[in-house]
């Protein structure tokens, strides 16, 4: 990981191990701010308490217990007061479970910092150190801040938490800093906020506090990823509203009708409010923003940091993903491989002219592999430069060659410095022929060439014909591990990649091959024919690869794909990339080389530039969505045969089915099933099909309908096994057994057949909410206090086959769902998936 460093914010070179001042610590106190590196404080449990307090669950329990009391029925009021406490003591855990991200970020980092200041050290609190602060660092203790490793002795760090390197990273001290206002430095000379150093000391000079550490973004987002609304949550709010004046509605009738039956107000209040607390749909919003916190979170620790909530949605409908070459597909690491000078040129001339055209600050890892396999010294002094540009895609240097003369030498696309020299038409065939054996070879060509220039005659510019040419550098960047399988992983899941890259179309299919982009023949198109295509057609053509591609033609692709329904994700890492980021659905910055304009203008950033960890991520994201969808299917499920039974047999003059104390007991069950049975995280090397539906088709008409059923079977079961234990007698409570023994055991089916029981929560979950209510039901004191009868073995006989037969949709419809993903008889055949079916009939004329 290679991290850039404002030189502006250090106080000396990196070789002086002087401290700073007080009157330096004030000033760059007011101007970078305190070292706070979490965004808020922790909450304590008086703020936990309040916010738990807007529940109206807890309001519906004060307002009824007190009824109760005021009519003197002290048992019933007291043990409605009393299940407050359960209910209050769920939410706080939920509150917890929601937070969890940054209680445990908050538990890696420094509480105090020893630095040295006006000559002395000082032991001050974390928050304290600011940036230019020399802090040293003991073994056992955190790093307080991001800084430069200045002094080391035996100095190694545990980064698992940031890095996922799980073995020990020794850390090395700079001596200096690369050329430039802004170069990049090795992970190795840093330390980083919420790492702990192993063995050995540390001398750190800080370059970034508080929320500009690494650490400090990845609680910002955890803490920010389950607060912004989304447009699901949008969605979800206008549908809690409509339930909301349903139910208000539901519950005036209510309550008007069990007063003109003769039941007493009473009654009809009770019988109100309880149809009102089983029918309001709060879990909705709850359940949605308690998964978006967690896929933040989970995203955070696959190295994918979300700066915008809605990517945790978007990243799971992602169908097409334009990814850069260089750095996120390979390892952005250049070397040279090959050296093919030209006729009476020697290899070390060769070098030699490229070293010259290159550029002497901010250097790209072209100019960096040139100078390492040079291993020479530069001689001459630049008298003008002439950078490289997309549109000319070449770069320039005139420098004093020491004899009272100048040389120009350049360096760039081979066909753009073939023009420049002067060949005969053959010499540039077959140079032009061997770029291409090059390039086929995966291979990043450039050409040099070089003219003396006389320093009379010269008037400033660059030099546009007369060059000699010198020959071919041929550069190799390998293709990332992982990344191959990466790539298969998307093209089985049926997601579309693209590889967008500046280098020669042969560069970019051999890459292409070796990663298996396209299968066995990718289709390849320049950035100017993919212009042309776009501007006759209006529509993308089938391609894998566009090659010797600007900025603007990225910009113009991801433009088009969308207007043809793909969900597309852009990779970038420089500021050129940022009109591309900023039109895909989810722009992903590369954290390592990204600029800070890409940085800014997109939604995710990877940590670590690697488009396997993108893959993840969008794996996660699917998975998410996933979770949403089974969480949500579970609280209709439960939800249908809950308010209808609550509503229907109070209308038809039967006795109240639930009193409050019973709604409690199933909201007990009910919300902690819902947020923690369905978190399921994403599996290795299973992407997923992608979603398609936006928020208003969250479930297909089928699972629709599976819901419809499910609920109404379950509903007619409890009314028929209610009406019929009633019996002549009116054994109200026994009635009441059967019904609650219905839903909690249907609870659980649900969970059961919907999660699969995969992850060790859900199957305690199920148990537990099983096991909590037999007892209720069965221990004698315990249902007295409930207002229940203990059940027979034949009523829970009846309980067991009511609830198996009205899984039956259920479980038919997820083993259906099952088959489909894994190809099975009723779903699609193996072989090639629908888009790439689609992609070799155009390729082929079919």
């Amino acid at each position: 990981m290679r991290i850039p460093v404002p030189v502006h914010r250090l106080p000396c070179p990196p070789a002086e191990t002087r401290g700073l001042a007080a009157s330096e610590v004030l000033e760059r106190r007011a101007r970078y701010g305190r070292n706070d590196v979490l965004a808020r404080p922790r909450r304590s449990a008086w703020e936990t308490l309040r916010d738990s307090a807007t529940d109206p669950m807890l309001w519906f329990l004060v307002g009824t217990s007190a009824l109760y009391l005021v009519l003197g029925e002290l048992s019933e009021g007291m043990v409605l007061l009393a299940a407050i406490v359960p209910l209050l003591g769920m939410d706080a855990f939920l509150h917890h479970r929601t937070q969890a991200s940054t209680e445990g970020l908050q538990s890696r980092l420094a509480a105090r910092a020893t630095v040295l200041r006006d000559g002395c050290e000082l032991e001050v609190p974390a928050e304290d150190v600011v940036v230019g602060d020399l802090v040293r660092v003991e073994a056992g203790g955190h790093f307080p801040a991001d800084g430069l490793v200045v002094r080391a002795e035996d100095a190694q760090a545990e980064e698992s938490s940031l890095t996922g390197e799980s073995l020990p990273v020794r850390k090395r001290p700079l001596e200096h800093l690369p050329p430039g206002a802004e170069p990049t430095v090795e992970g190795l000379h840093w330390g980083m906020a919420g790492t702990r150093l192993l063995t050995g000391k540390a001398w750190v000079r800080i370059v970034f506090t508080g929320k500009d550490t690494l650490y400090g973004s990845i609680v910002r987002s955890a803490e920010q990823g389950g607060h912004a609304r989304t447009p699901l949550q949008e969605a979800v709010a206008h549908l809690v509203a409509v339930l909301v004046v349903v139910a208000a509605v539901l519950c005036a009738v209510l309550a008007f009708v069990r007063w003109r039956q003769g039941f007493g107000w009473m009654d009809a209040l009770l019988s109100a409010a309880t149809l009102g607390v089983a029918a309001l749909p709060e879990e909705f919003p709850l359940a949605l923003t308690f998964f978006l916190g967690a896929g933040v979170y989970r995203l955070a620790r696959r190295q994918a940091l979300v700066r915008r909530a809605v990517s945790v949605e978007n990243i799971g409908r992602i169908t097409c993903i334009c990814s850069d070459k260089t750095g996120t597909l390979t390892e952005g690491r250049l070397r040279v491989a090959r050296l093919v000078p030209a006729p009476e040129v020697e290899e070390e001339a060769l070098l030699r002219t490229a070293v010259l055209a290159s550029r002497e600050e901010g250097r790209d890892p072209l100019d960096v592999a040139l100078d390492a396999a040079a291993r020479l010294p530069r001689h001459g002094s630049s008298v003008a430069t002439f950078p490289f540009t997309e549109e000319r895609q070449r770069e320039t240097a005139v420098v004093d060659d020491g004899q009272g003369g100048l040389l120009a030498a350049v360096k760039g696309a081979p066909e753009r410095v073939l023009s420049l020299c002067e060949l005969s038409r053959d010499a540039r065939a077959e140079w032009a022929r061997q770029v291409s054996a090059l390039a086929g070879e995966g291979r990043k060509v450039i050409a040099c060439a070089s003219q003396l220039l006389s320093s009379e005659s010269w008037r400033g510019g660059e030099p546009q014909h007369g060059f000699q040419f010198m020959g071919l550098v041929a550069c190799e960047d390998p293709v990332r591990p992982g990344v191959t399988e990466a790539v298969r992983e998307c093209r089985d899941a049926g997601l579309r990649t693209v590889m967008v890259t500046g280098d020669h179309p042969e560069t970019a299919l051999a890459v292409a091959r070796q990663l298996g982009l396209g299968g066995a023949s990718p289709a390849v198109l320049t950035g100017d024919d993919l212009e042309v295509r776009l501007r006759e057609d209006g529509a993308v053509p089938p391609v894998d690869v566009v090659a010797r591609a600007l900025p603007a033609q990225k910009y113009d692709l991801v433009r088009a794909l969308r207007r043809q329904g793909e969900v597309v994700a852009a990779t970038g890492d420089g500021v050129n990339d940022v009109p591309a980021l900023q039109a895909a659905d989810v722009g992903i910055a590369m954290g390592e080389r990204g600029t800070r304009g890409a940085r800014e203008a997109s939604s995710i950033v990877l940590l670590d530039d690697d488009f396997g960890t993108l893959v993840r991520a969008i794996a996660e994201g699917r998975q998410l969505f996933r979770n949403l969808q089974r969480g949500f299917q579970y609280l209709l499920l439960i939800h249908i045969p809950l308010v209808v039974t609550a509503a229907l047999l109070p209308l038809a003059g039967y006795p109240l089915l639930y009193l409050p104390i019973h709604i409690v007991w199933l909201e007990l069950i009910i919300h902690p099933t819902a947020m923690l049975a369905f978190q399921e995280a994403a599996r290795p090397g299973r992407l997923g099909p992608a979603r398609k539906q936006g928020p208003a088709r969250f479930f297909s008409a089928g699972e629709w309908a599976t819901v419809a059923l499910v609920g109404g079977l379950v509903t007619v079961g409890l009314v028929w096994s209610y009406d019929r234990s009633l019996g002549a007698g009116r054994d109200v409570e026994h009635g009441r057994a059967v019904a609650l023994a219905s839903l909690t055991l249907a609870s659980a089916g649900y969970a059961t057949v919907l999660t699969a029981l995969r992850t060790r929560m859900a199957r305690w979950v199920c148990i537990l909410s099983l096991g909590i209510s037999v007892a209720l039901i069965q221990v004698r004191p315990l249902a007295a206090l409930m207002g229940l009868h203990p059940l027979h073995v034949d009523d829970w006989a009846r309980v067991v086959v009511g609830v198996a037969v009205a899984l039956v949709p259920l479980v038919f419809s997820r083993w259906r769902g099952f088959s489909r993903l894994r190809g099975g008889p009723l779903g699609p055949k193996p072989g090639r998936s629908r888009p790439h079916r689609r992609m070799h009939q155009l390729r082929h004329g079919a």
